[in-house]
């Protein structure tokens, strides 16, 4: 199920599949800290996360023309990792046995975090030096508000986050909870029961 739920989100990723910022990663990483064991719940979705980054920066650097391997840049989305290991550890705040309901509200809450988190990045890093991001109160309401000139107003992201990280986080765990449970030997955890039927074996003299 976890490779599922990986393929699923890197498909999500292709440019012009989703509106801008109605996306599956917000759910992927708070899903991830709930049902993957382990140290699975951090690397799986990271690697997944760093490869499809870099295959869409290298379209959009020579695909589109755009420079995207600027310092700025990348300390912007250095700022978007903080987020997503955020969406990880609220995620392993909760049980895969949690209700569904408590699942779908800690993914929404995991993505309006995330969307303060990387929207306070935009405006202090100022990465396309948007005149309107000035370092005042009213510069940082602005980009969580309106956002730059040019651009749709990031009052709109922020309502496709909030409804990319409920609906998919519904949609993860959902399927999640309704999968056949592993048997130990799926999971690797040992051999086959022995037979209970089997006689005990007789006392030594």
């Amino acid at each position: 199920m976890p490779w599922v739920f990986l393929a699923v989100f890197a498909a999500t990723r292709w440019p012009g599949l989703m509106p801008e910022d109605f996306s599956a990663a917000y759910a992927l990483m708070f899903c991830a800290g709930v049902f993957f064991p382990g140290r699975a719940a951090w690397t799986a979705p990271f690697l997944v996360m760093l490869a499809t980054d870099l295959a869409l920066n290298l379209w959009y650097q020579f695909g589109k023309g755009w420079s995207v391997f600027t310092p700025s840049l990348i300390l912007y989305l250095a700022g978007n990792y903080v987020g997503y290991a955020i969406l990880v550890a609220f995620g392993r705040c909760l049980r895969p046995g949690s209700r569904l309901l408590s699942l779908v509200c800690g993914g929404v809450l995991g993505a309006l975090v995330f969307y303060l988190v990387t929207n306070t990045a935009s405006w202090l890093l100022n990465p396309f030096r948007n005149p309107e991001y000035t370092r005042t109160l009213a510069g940082w309401i602005t980009a969580l508000t309106k956002g730059a000139g040019g651009y749709p107003e990031t009052w709109t992201f922020f309502r496709n986050t909030l409804l990319g990280g409920g609906l998919f986080t519904a949609l993860f765990a959902g399927a999640w909870k309704l999968a056949p449970a592993e048997s130990p030997l799926e999971k690797g955890e040992g051999e086959s029961p022995a037979d209970p039927e089997a006689e005990p074996s007789e006392a030594q003299a």
